[in-house]
């Protein structure tokens, strides 16, 4: 299956996405509605649990698999990946496992979406400050920006790979490999870029991101990304029978953790959530990130110029397609964008409302690679 198969066959399309028979969804930003792959997987597995113990029936090395396909999927290795839900989780671990010393610094974006601000703002309690980003427009942070923040306390980087209202995508690459040539952590926010675009780890330390946006799978099974040399430094903030050596489920004497990512996942796996999780991202590494990334792009290239002409003002209006994402957001200060939005829902169009600190309110717009030309021009209609 291929994603031109997709969108040329309403019959594979219907059949793959039962959502987009009835409604045309472009809030894939927000929370996904699931693949019938991920509903399938997940039903089979419930049906079995039902009969016997749920981990003796679940599928055969679904948590090995799963990692597999989530290493896959940004270019990490198996032993890197941990299963561990949400992305505010992930990123909590990562800010509560370090040692921080009083005096250190972090360097982030105080208007990243709040599960990527509220960790580091915990550690305030541990005496580390917080370096705020200044871009010039919202979410548009340039590798300079962050370089000029750097002292010599700065210990850490943490950033989104996608900003979730303008959709302005980061350079990676440029900005992890200098921090890495001076010894300086790299935290990424992944969840607004992974399953929809290519995301590079070689020069990052952490990463989270849950399922249910891009990735197309149930809520709170998301992955978990510690770099193989770096996870000796990021020391596991919760313990149980999982994550620690514990023969026959007897206590030990010492606590001896796993010696990969699963030192993370202290307890019993979000079995059904991982089910599903597996389906969406075996059906995205099989029709490839860059395929999709491609994708996203040109359904981009179509919607912003229509919606110029329309006379509404569009973030992130970027040409540069290293930095565009498949986030789409507009307003105009001369409508009421609540209204505009209760009228494509009403219109079985579903999108998405953000605000911005002003109190503005903005419309997103993130379709994913089912959609189709046809729905997107329908929604222009609409405007």
């Amino acid at each position: 299956m291929t994603i031109e198969e997709i969108q040329s066959d309403e019959s594979i399309r219907f059949s793959e996405f039962p959502v987009a028979e009835n409604t045309t969804y472009l809030a894939h930003a927000a929370v996904c509605p699931l693949p019938s792959c991920a509903r399938d997987a997940i039903s089979k597995y419930a049906s079995a649990c039902v009969e016997e113990d749920q981990e003796d029936c679940m599928p055969p090395n679904l948590l090995r698999e799963t990692r597999q396909l989530a290493a896959d999927l940004i270019g990490a290795k198996m032993e890197e990946i941990a299963l561990v839900g949400p992305t505010s989780l992930g990123l909590s671990f990562i800010a509560q496992g370090l040692d921080w010393q009083p005096g250190d610094n972090i360097i982030i974006n105080a208007d990243d979406y709040p599960s990527n601000v509220y960790p580091w703002m915990a550690l305030k309690e541990k005496g580390v400050k917080l370096k705020h980003l200044k871009p010039s427009e919202l979410g548009r942070i340039e590798p300079d920006d962050v370089f000029k923040l750097i002292d010599s306390r700065t210990r850490m980087a943490a950033l989104a790979s996608c900003h979730y209202v303008s959709g302005y995508r980061i350079n990676i690459d440029a900005i992890g490999k200098e921090l890495r040539s001076l010894g300086i952590l790299f935290c990424v926010d992944g969840i607004q870029t992974v399953g929809a675009f290519p995301t590079s780890i070689e020069h990052v330390d952490f990463l989270a991101a849950d399922a249910h946006k891009w990735m197309l799978g149930p809520c709170a099974s998301g992955i978990l990304y510690v770099k193989n040399e770096t996870q000796e430094q990021l020391k596991p903030i919760v313990q149980g029978w999982h994550n620690l050596l514990c023969p026959d489920f007897i206590a030990q004497e010492t606590l001896s953790y796993k010696q990969d990512s699963r030192r993370y996942e202290a307890g019993t796996a979000n079995l059904l959530g991982i089910a599903g999780h597996h389906a969406s991202l075996a059906m995205l590494n099989d029709l490839g990130v860059h395929n999709i990334a491609t994708d996203l792009l040109s359904k981009r290239n179509l919607i912003v110029p229509e919606l110029l002409s329309k006379g509404y003002h569009v973030l992130n209006r970027t040409e540069d397609q290293e930095n565009a994402s498949g986030i789409v957001t507009f307003h105009n200060p001369n409508k009421d964008m609540s209204k505009l939005k209760v009228e494509l829902e009403q219109a079985d169009i579903k999108v998405s409302l953000r605000f911005l600190r002003d109190g503005s309110k903005l419309i997103r717009l993130s379709p994913h690679f089912y959609n189709t030309d046809s729905e997107l021009n329908r929604m222009l209609e609409k405007l």
